[in-house]
């Protein structure tokens, strides 16, 4: 028998620009996709949970950039993407990473600094790896060009793949980014500009820094679509919609409306910018989670004790993970040296190191 599957009506309208048309609004979902799509939304906003506890408790050092309240943003486009396309992204980046492949341990690990973190804990937050995903960068809109670079190499290399290059609203006036819009149009490039606009660039309103805050219409000749990046049905056809017109066309820009809920960094104050009951109400009326979790139980993919089991298997992946990312060692000191060569004929002693007879390390 075929699996169980229902037909939902997108709740909002895709807004357009420079398109005749648009990402479908009435989609399918499946019971395994429903169930795929809770966990993903559930695991993201319980990894960030854990990474928050652990920097709480001065394990995490450095920046730490949560992603709280943004996860169908990232669980609605990786489920558009195939397996060959591409991802790049800035610094907000640990659900990426995640759904790109990376176990919790692998992420929390890196966050800690330990040896079984995915980039042996010489990365942190902001520089995480995985098939198909070019990680995060921590400064502001640099992936972008670097993703139409990925792009040009998809279509240099014949692949028939796309590439996503995520960056936020504060990080929409760079002038990289107006660059690479028009390069990347000029060469019909495959590529995808994801803004995740979360209302907010650091501690100011996009509304204080942008003359145009409709995100979706600042590629001028580029085709965009506004989404509700609070539903991950609308973030998935939006996206499945995009990688079809920039394999055909070139590129386009996508605007996901979205909300954090967290603080910039762990070590910021939002206070002074917005007020408690802002969130709230946010988290209140149009939580990604709790939307989807409502649509799971009225179209009846999923009952209530399958959801609860899911949040519980959830939990203590990420109870297992953090216990292990404590008892993770640290790299040994040669290796503060080591993946600095990839030539071995370069590998010499360490030069300026006191008392220490430290060569290099591939």
């Amino acid at each position: 028998a075929s699996e169980e599957s229902c037909l939902v009506h997108l709740p909002t309208e895709f807004k357009l620009h420079r398109l005749e048309y648009g990402p479908d609004t009435l989609v399918s979902l499946r019971r395994s996709e429903a169930a795929l799509y809770y966990r993903q939304l559930m695991a993201l906003r319980r990894l960030e949970a854990t990474a928050a506890q652990l920097y709480e408790e001065q394990l995490v050092r450095g920046f730490c950039h949560l992603y709280t309240g943004q996860e169908a943003c990232a669980v609605g486009v990786h489920a558009a993407l195939r397996l060959q396309d591409n991802l790049i992204a800035g610094h907000r980046i640990h659900g990426w990473a995640y759904l790109c492949g990376l176990t919790a341990l692998a992420v929390l690990a890196e966050l800690l600094g330990r040896a079984n973190g995915c980039s042996c804990g010489k990365g942190g937050s902001m520089h995480m790896y995985g098939r198909h995903f070019y990680g995060g960068h921590g400064i502001v809109a640099a992936q972008v060009p670097l993703g139409a670079g990925i792009a040009l190499a998809s279509k240099y290399q014949q692949r028939n793949a796309v590439c996503v290059a995520v960056y936020g609203d504060g990080g929409a006036n760079q002038g990289q980014l107006f660059e690479t819009f028009n390069m990347a149009h000029l060469w019909k490039l495959p590529v995808v500009f994801v803004c995740e606009n979360n209302r907010y660039g650091m501690g100011t309103s996009s509304w204080r820094v942008s003359s145009n805050t409709k995100q979706y219409t600042r590629g001028d000749y580029l085709p965009g679509i506004w989404v509700d990046g609070q539903d991950v049905l609308s973030v998935r056809s939006a996206i499945e919609f995009a990688i079809g017109y920039a394999l055909q066309r070139g590129p386009l820009v996508v605007e996901l409306c979205t909300y954090r809920y967290a603080d910039h960094s762990m070590s910021d104050c939002d206070s002074v910018y917005r007020s408690s009951k802002e969130v709230q109400e946010v988290w209140r009326r149009h939580d990604a989670i709790e939307c989807f979790k409502q649509l799971c139980l009225d179209q009846q993919l999923l009952s209530v004790p399958q959801l609860e089991e899911i949040a519980s298997e959830v939990h203590r992946e990420m109870e297992v993970a953090a216990a292990c990312a404590k008892s993770d060692a640290e790299l040994p000191l040669a290796h503060l040296w080591s993946d600095v060569y990839a030539d071995d004929s370069l590998q010499g002693s360490i030069r300026g190191v006191l008392g220490q007879q430290l060569r290099h390390l591939r």
